[in-house]
């Protein structure tokens, strides 16, 4: 949960440009909302691209617990026929 509260903070800070000025001695710092929106579209993408994942994931582990569940009633239903 706090990665979530981090998120918006590195996005900022990845569209922040600094530039250094020796020959006057100063430092700039920069707003650039093209690279701000790009970060978060990129995050967005990753975010949905993991949830995605995990559902699949999810699926699939249930799928196997069902199989696994279905073999162990077959299993003991041929032992008491026995």
């Amino acid at each position: 949960m706090r990665i979530l509260i981090a998120v918006p903070a590195l996005a900022a800070l990845a569209a922040c440009q600094v530039s250094k000025d020796n020959a006057n001695d100063t430092v700039s710092v920069t707003y650039n909302q093209d690279v701000a929106e790009n970060a978060a579209a990129d995050i967005g993408n990753a975010a949905e691209n993991l949830a995605a994942d995990v559902g699949n994931e999810a699926q699939t582990t249930a799928a196997k617990i069902d199989n696994k569940v279905d073999s162990d009633k077959d299993s003991n239903a041929a032992s008491n026929k026995q």
